[in-house]
């Protein structure tokens, strides 16, 4: 089987260096304002984001697309 992606921007970017990143530009405040999810808001941490986003399909595609907006060339 073939693993490579060609056409994914994130292939090889992980989760974790995604969230790392964004709050790292944006601070934690700012990051809820883009992304309004709660996690970003209440006691924010790396760990409960990754929680959260990895068993919410719609909150990580908008974590994703705010990451490649950012920091797309």
């Amino acid at each position: 089987m073939n693993t490579e992606q060609p056409n994914n921007p994130l292939h090889g970017i992980t989760l974790a260096e995604v969230v790392e990143q964004l709050v790292a530009h944006y601070g934690w405040e700012a990051l809820a304002t883009r992304v309004n999810i709660n996690c970003f808001k209440n006691d924010p941490s790396v760990k409960s984001s990754l929680k959260f986003l990895r068993r919410t399909p719609w909150a990580r595609a908008e974590v994703e697309a705010l990451f490649l907006r950012t920091f797309s060339n």
